[in-house]
């Protein structure tokens, strides 16, 4: 493809955002929910056919009925997609356009047209300007004239005056047609209506819709108006005229507003570099456009709506003194369960932190985890919880027995020595009416291995839906598999960073596990979590859990990393008691095992502390 373009990666998410199609990477494969040309075939049934290879740019879609395949090139070209100026103008096939003669002296209107342009309250002055007549053979058709900076004439465009008046024309099939609004002159060259009117003056170009509106604003005494050649959907005129329009200082965007929404402002923000300034709604006083507040308001309405245009706010910026002062007592909290962890923490973990749980394989960091939504249920919190390990029937009996305790945990030991133990079924009844409503986790078997499922998205929609307090992802690497991950450290940094944004934006906790690096030397527990750096620099918290290798019911669990109050334990860090009987974790000494939860002070219930001597292949009634 030459120097003229050259395939980056970002190019291929840019078109997946132009065509508004949802994308996930897979190994070198952006798939695509469907293919932008056959969408997936008869009611889209078929999906992720399509995708964009993304070390070369080629792609194809494996419905054998469409079975479209090219590179990027093909893509802008058949869908107005833009490679930049250079490529654009290359490689967008065009036809050899039309010479049109400029006329050797301007086009003088002829009083039809003035008429017209007078009853839309722009002046003679103006018409005679911009040289707008009306058509030789038909007095009702308005004629403009597009010329570019060097005064040529390279397009004409027509306008039916007596449009709304339902007029019928024969066609050159012979039948009777509805006449159009507007058209134009066959393979003419798309360029901006105006550009030669803005004389050589380079600061402000105001972008206007249609042709009536950039003589509405010339009319308010405001030089350098443009207008498109075919309205907002129509992009064509854009290398033509991209190297003029980036010499002005700035743009002021003056396009049509419906809805709640401007037409242009977008394509032309993302299309050019200049300033962008656009008109406040509340400029457009309950008007459409340029030429309706003219006609309604006046020329100084018209004025006014360009010199407040605003300038079109950066991104992810706000001014300091606009932030809103928060007290740390209106952040949504919760205890964590832990009472030293709580000192080093604040007292809480907050709404809006990314917690990262780390530690080494089989050791207990869901069982941590677990504690921790223990101790936000019993604070009437709500919990959305992803494991990608277990089977949901196993995690709902692992945090179930921590829900239980060990008071109302009854142990059958057989006469070989093995132990088996279980909730009675009265007591697991109380223990799932208490959190119903209140715990909700990830259903792994919806989930078929090629259907597209965005995790973030689904624990966004569940925290809005449900009003979730506290988000357990566990863990990092599974929830990966989720989301279609294939280059493992930008997917890891993408996926972390989007967990942040989430907890910050819906003011909630969210705790990830993460395993560590294998062969880790480093002291540095930030450094040692597996996986892209990205990912505790996006923590707001890092903690690791390390299990007594000489004592395993005896546990620490330390604080590398504390963004919001900068307290880090040391040594060890906290000590911490497991049960082996519940699963539950205390740092209160195994005397610390025997707390209430909610379930049972509700149901009036005392502990049930047990075990039943039993034969080898003796049933019990409880199971």
């Amino acid at each position: 493809m030459g120097r003229l373009y050259e395939f980056k990666e970002e190019d291929a998410y840019s078109f997946a955002h132009h065509v508004r199609i949802q994308t996930k990477t897979r190994g070198d494969e952006l798939q695509f929910l469907h293919c932008p040309y056959c969408k997936g075939g008869k009611g889209g049934k078929d999906k992720g056919t399509f995708s964009i290879n993304l070390r070369t740019g080629v792609f194809k879609c494996l419905r054998s009925s469409c079975s479209i395949s090219g590179n990027m090139i093909t893509l802008a070209r058949d869908f107005d997609f833009s490679l930049g100026v250079l490529a654009d103008e290359y490689y967008q096939p065009r036809r050899k356009y039309r010479r049109l003669k400029t006329p050797d002296k301007p086009i003088e209107p002829l009083p039809k047209a003035i008429e017209y342009l007078q009853g839309r309250e722009v002046s003679e002055r103006v018409a005679r300007e911009y040289e707008v007549t009306v058509h030789a053979k038909r007095e009702d058709v308005l004629v403009f004239p597009f010329y570019d900076e060097k005064g040529k004439l390279q397009y004409v465009k027509y306008r039916d005056s007596g449009f709304f008046k339902g007029k019928i024309y024969v066609g050159r099939d012979g039948k009777e047609q509805a006449s159009p609004k507007e058209w134009s002159e066959a393979d003419c060259k798309p360029i901006l209506f105006g550009m030669k009117q803005c004389g050589s003056e380079r600061k402000c170009l105001v972008f206007t819709e249609g042709q009536m509106d950039s003589l509405s604003v010339a009319e308010a005494g405001i030089k350098c108006a443009v207008s498109v050649p075919n309205g907002m959907n129509d992009f064509r005129w854009i290398p033509y005229c991209w190297n003029w329009v980036c010499e002005f200082e700035e743009i002021v965007v003056f396009g049509d507003f419906e809805r709640g929404r401007m037409s242009l402002l977008d394509e032309i923000r993302k299309r050019f570099p200049n300033k962008i300034r656009y008109v406040q709604e509340e400029d457009y006083k309950g008007c459409k456009d340029a030429n309706d507040i003219l006609r309604k308001h006046g020329r100084e309405a018209v004025r006014r709506a360009v010199e407040n245009a605003a300038e079109q706010p950066v991104k992810q910026v706000v001014e300091l003194a606009d932030v809103k002062r928060r007290d740390l007592r209106d952040v949504p909290k919760f205890k964590t369960g832990f009472q030293r962890l709580d000192s080093y923490l604040g007292g809480y973990f907050f709404g809006g932190q990314l917690i990262i749980l780390t530690g080494k394989r089989g050791q207990g960091k869901s069982t941590v985890a677990n504690e921790f939504c223990v101790s936000a249920l019993r604070q009437e919190k709500k919990i959305f919880a992803y494991s990608g390990e277990l089977p949901d029937w196993q995690y709902k009996s692992w945090i179930d027995f921590q829900i239980a305790g060990p008071q109302n945990i009854v142990e059958n030991i057989y006469q070989n020595g093995d132990v088996k133990r279980f909730i009675t079924n009265s007591n697991q009844d109380l223990i799932e009416n208490w959190y119903r409503g209140k715990f909700y986790l990830y259903d792994n078997n919806a989930v078929d291995d090629d259907e597209l499922v965005d995790l973030v998205t689904t624990i966004e929609h569940s925290v809005m839906q449900y009003g979730i307090d506290l988000v357990i992802v566990d863990n990092l690497m599974t929830a990966l598999d989720v989301d279609m991950a294939a280059d493992e450290y930008r997917c890891q940094s993408k996926f972390v960073k989007k967990l942040s944004r989430l907890a910050k934006r819906l003011d909630v906790v969210v705790i990830l596990v993460a395993h560590p690096r294998k062969n880790s030397f480093t002291k540095d527990e930030n450094d040692a979590v597996s996986g892209s750096a990205d990912i505790t620099n996006a923590a707001d918290i890092v903690m690791t859990f390390k299990r007594d290798e000489d004592t395993p019911d005896y546990n620490h669990l330390s604080v590398s990393k504390n963004r919001w109050f900068g307290n880090l334990t040391k040594n060890e860090g906290i000590d911490l008691w497991y049960d082996r009987k519940s699963r539950r974790i205390t740092d209160q000494g195994k005397g610390g095992f025997y707390y209430e939860v909610g379930w049972q002070k509700e149901s009036g219930i005392q502990g049930t502390e047990g075990f039943v001597n039993l034969e080898d292949g003796e049933e019990t009634p409880f199971t």
